[in-house]
């Protein structure tokens, strides 16, 4: 029953997390005009945040369904 929560707990600050990444003010700070393998920098670190988020989450669902 403790797992439950706790999992639940995590997955509510996995959201708290994203939603600060996502947030404009941290997003403004990667907005460069260098490229990155021929893609703004802005769009790498977007990929690259959406990415772990969902690995994040993931982790977290399976490791709270044990």
């Amino acid at each position: 029953m403790m797992r439950r929560g706790l999992a639940g707990q995590r997955l509510v600050a996995a959201f708290l997390g994203g939603a600060l990444l996502f947030n404009y003010p941290v997003l403004s700070l990667l907005d460069r005009s260098e490229p990155f393998f021929g893609m703004p920098m802005l769009w790498v670190c977007l990929f690259a945040v959406w990415a772990a988020l969902i690995a994040v989450v993931a982790w977290i669902a399976e490791r709270g369904a044990r």
